[in-house]
């Protein structure tokens, strides 16, 4: 439910003005701007027009969604893709939007990721858990990273991660611009 109260606070105090000059404005009292502020009373749709004309809002600029955007995610914000030898976990919703894009990726003994293309833009890895190989795709060498240790490589040549070890892999990989 829209908070009329708050987001009526949130103007004013964001334009600088005290109650007495809002109220000034609106030719409101100060007491019943502040009965509105904690939402002890409801304003006609009048009143409300002038506050936010006061405030320098259209009546679609006060109800505009004005809630921040998420920067912490749950275990119910992450989307899981299982496949056979792998597993990647989406860790940040819609990140593919952002600037960075990182996922945690599950690979299973034998298994490799996909293949990561040509592109503009790095990419960081952390290895969790067992040990992989950062194999470019050109000339097939790996690197060995093992677990506690990172990579950091520029997306400008194919390459995948490989686990040609006996236990799963667990490698946190982050891509700007999203990749994945």
């Amino acid at each position: 439910m829209f908070d009329i109260g708050h987001r009526i606070r949130q103007l004013r105090i964001q334009n600088g003005l005290t109650l007495e000059e809002l109220a000034s404005r609106t030719e409101l009292t100060k007491g019943f701007l502040s009965q509105l502020e904690r939402n002890l009373t409801s304003p006609s749709i009048q009143t409300l027009e002038d506050i936010a004309e006061a405030l320098g809002v259209s009546m679609s600029g006060f109800f505009a969604d004005t809630r921040s955007e998420k920067v912490v995610f749950t275990a119910e914000d992450i989307f899981v893709d299982e496949q056979d030898d792998k597993t990647i976990r989406w860790i940040v919703p819609n990140a593919q939007k952002n600037s960075m894009e990182p996922i945690i990726l599950e690979l299973e003994p034998g298994s490799q990721s996909k293949v990561i293309e040509p592109h503009e833009g790095e990419e960081f890895g952390y290895v969790m858990a067992g040990r992989i190989s950062l194999v470019n795709a050109q000339d097939r060498k790996g690197v060995a990273v093992r677990k506690g240790e990172t990579f950091y490589i520029r997306g400008n040549e194919s390459h995948y991660l490989l686990n040609k070890s006996t236990t799963r892999a667990v490698v946190l990989w982050i891509s700007t611009p999203p990749v994945f």
